[in-house]
């Protein structure tokens, strides 16, 4: 599994924020976002802006930094994790 970070901005609101777009094999797989300032306490968080297949999340995701985002994907990837039922 080859996991590719490419940063990119993100309007998130009236601001765009840092992120980056998370590659699994060269198909996209998350958006990540720096937390801003305007997050007060959470300011400098790493946000699961978006997560798709195994990446999606029903609840919010923040990580300390982009190593502890990129232990979750791994940990999800490794794991086939899908909150979606089979239909």
């Amino acid at each position: 599994m080859e996991l590719t970070l490419q940063p990119v901005r993100v309007r998130t609101g009236s601001e765009a924020e840092q992120g980056l777009l998370v590659f699994v094999d060269g198909t996209l797989a998350a958006v990540l976002v720096c937390l801003s300032d305007e997050y007060g306490d959470e300011a400098g968080l790493w946000f699961l802006e978006a997560g798709f297949g195994s990446l999606a999340s029903p609840q919010a995701e923040t990580f300390v930094d982009l190593d502890a985002a990129e232990a979750w994907i791994a940990r999800r990837l490794a794991a086939g994790l899908n909150p979606r039922p089979p239909p």
